[in-house]
């Protein structure tokens, strides 16, 4: 059946909204909120009222027909507890978020931006692969300090929707085949699909380094950095995730600008580019073991996937583990509605219980 289904995406400065009829988007459009908009409210769940006024807005001028429509998906946010999937919004997941159990993040305003488009519709409101969605084995959780467990958060939702694409293009499925995914974007992270589940990742700051972000870095290195007196704790985050990476050493994450510096003859932009392959590739191959090598496709996504010098890069170093498929950009909008989609026409769905 093809469903109408209203897809919210809210980021930190931009909301987008979609709309689907089955696997076809009818229409698109991102919103964008100023730093002036924005510094009237406190807290980030503060924007609600004011994005969705924004989004009904948009609906009208779309002269979408609410009653034509079957659910409403939200962007899932940061929150604990939680698997893979499609989840209905209920009203213990708005607690989990209100009360602060969600880390703070844009993104937890996409359920309840879709409840509130909902339910006065009579219509249900989902989230569906949210970041935190947790199917790691549980010897993947372990670390060498028994007071701290590594926890899944990768680009889950985006993986996923490459993975089924992948999977269909080759005449299996996705909860058949093995799969390794770089997500290549500002942030990077590497996760392992078996048979349908991530089962291990590296994720954005414990691999390689980013167009913004510094990656792994030595412990020691860090915690010297951490007690120089130097940096407090604000700054130390900002230098790891937001000014690090390649705009750290030469002021531009924009890999456009940076591969025009090295056909310029910038012997520092092309040392620095071939490095973070160099990471890529290395982060693909540390979870290539987690199978025995048994991987069906290596696939290479995100918006830094756009740069052939960049992918080509990667694949020639990691070919010899499996074959290499680029899908490049994000299908987060595709992915969230076909997800809802899913649940619609029987899929299990998740009712969220509060930790």
């Amino acid at each position: 059946m093809e469903y109408n289904i209203l897809v919210i995406n809210p980021g930190s400065t931009s909301t987008k909204v979609a709309w689907f009829e089955g696997e076809k988007q009818l229409r698109s459009a991102s919103i964008d909120h100023s730093a002036r908009e924005l510094d009237r409210f406190s807290d980030i769940l503060d924007q609600e009222d004011y994005r969705a006024e924004l989004i009904k807005d948009l609906i009208r001028e779309w002269q979408v027909k609410p009653e034509t429509l079957s659910a409403v998906v939200g962007r899932g946010g940061l929150l604990p507890n939680m698997k893979a999937g499609g989840y209905l919004v209920n009203e213990a997941m708005v607690r989990a978020i209100r009360s602060g159990k969600a880390s703070p993040h844009a993104s937890n305003l996409g359920a309840l931006l879709a409840k509130n488009l909902a339910d006065p519709l009579g219509i249900p409101a989902f989230i569906y692969d949210c970041v935190t969605s947790d199917e790691f084995t549980e010897i993947a959780k372990i670390t060498g300090m028994p007071n701290v467990r590594r926890e899944s958060m990768c680009h889950v939702l985006n993986m996923k929707a490459v993975c089924r694409k992948a999977a269909e293009k080759h005449g299996g499925s996705y909860e058949t085949m093995n799969f390794i995914v770089a997500h290549l974007g500002g942030g990077i992270s590497i996760s392992i699909h078996h048979k349908g589940k991530i089962i291990d990742a590296i994720r954005d700051d414990a691999g390689p380094f980013s167009p913004e972000r510094a990656g792994s870095i030595p412990l020691l290195y860090m915690i010297d950095l951490c007690y120089s007196g130097v940096y407090n704790r604000k700054e130390m985050i900002k230098n790891v995730r937001g000014m690090g990476g390649m705009k750290a050493y030469l002021g531009t994450q924009d890999c456009r600008e940076i591969e025009a510096m090295i056909a310029s003859g910038d012997e520092k932009a092309k040392l620095l580019y071939e490095a973070q392959a160099y990471q890529i590739a290395k982060g693909i191959g540390e979870l290539a073991p987690v199978l025995d090598g048994n991987v069906d496709y290596i696939i290479l996504t995100g918006g830094m996937a756009y740069s052939q010098m960049m992918t080509g890069m990667v694949a020639k170093r990691v070919g010899f583990i499996a074959p290499v498929e680029i899908i490049a950009g994000e299908r987060e909008m595709e992915a969230l509605a076909l997800g809802a989609a899913r649940v619609l026409d029987g899929e299990k769905v998740r009712e969220y219980e509060e930790v």
